[in-house]
């Protein structure tokens, strides 16, 4: 499974949000699992790919060339998809996906999260999307939704298109339980190949 991980690129953050990425790229490895990320070298956009690749994972970055330009672009990486613009990246990871994995990250990370939150209550895809929030920085997010949910001014489906969780092992075990349904059983493939 490609899954997708959104988090952050910014360098002033707490080492506990490096070692979240870390150990969320091991995890994935371990799963046998492959990373799309932002594509950048820096920060936990860096540190969850080369946990990944240590571990044996094969990692696809997706960057704008405006940011290859500044020298931050992930060459490491198995794959380096340089798009023109922010836009186009969005789409490219998008399509690569399978899941989507949120960790703790700033507003780069919140668009990226609407984005694909809103685009699932709308019946766009049935990716599975899943927020990693160990020290509750989404805590307020989700109050606010809340809030606008009891207002009426989202979907009756808003919380089913998304889980919340704390802990790198639920969040894995939600995204491969949401995603079974996507592949085929023994029986299917033996009805595609019959005949």
């Amino acid at each position: 499974m490609f899954i997708c991980v959104f988090l952050a690129s910014s360098q002033k953050i707490d080492k506990k949000y490096l070692e979240l990425a870390e150990q969320v790229g091991s995890e994935l490895a371990n799963r046998g699992h492959a990373l799309v990320s932002g594509g950048a070298k820096v920060s936990c956009m860096g540190a969850v790919a080369r946990a990944a690749r240590a571990g044996g994972a094969r990692t696809i970055g997706v960057i704008p060339q405006s940011l290859v330009d500044i020298e931050i672009a992930d060459e490491e990486s198995d794959e380096l998809v340089v798009t023109t613009d922010m836009r186009e990246r969005k789409g490219v990871m998008d399509a690569r996906s399978d899941a989507f994995l949120v960790l703790p990250g700033g507003i780069g990370t919140l668009e990226e999260l609407f984005e694909i939150w809103t685009s699932r209550t709308l019946g766009l895809h049935d990716k599975p999307l899943v927020l990693l929030d160990p020290w509750g920085i989404y805590a307020p997010l989700r109050e606010l939704v809340e809030g606008m949910d009891e207002a009426g001014f989202t979907r009756p489906n808003v919380f089913d298109a998304i889980s919340w969780t704390t802990t790198v092992d639920e969040a894995f075990r939600l995204l491969e339980k949401s995603t079974r349904h996507l592949e085929p059983s023994p029986e299917e493939l033996g009805e595609a190949t019959a005949g």
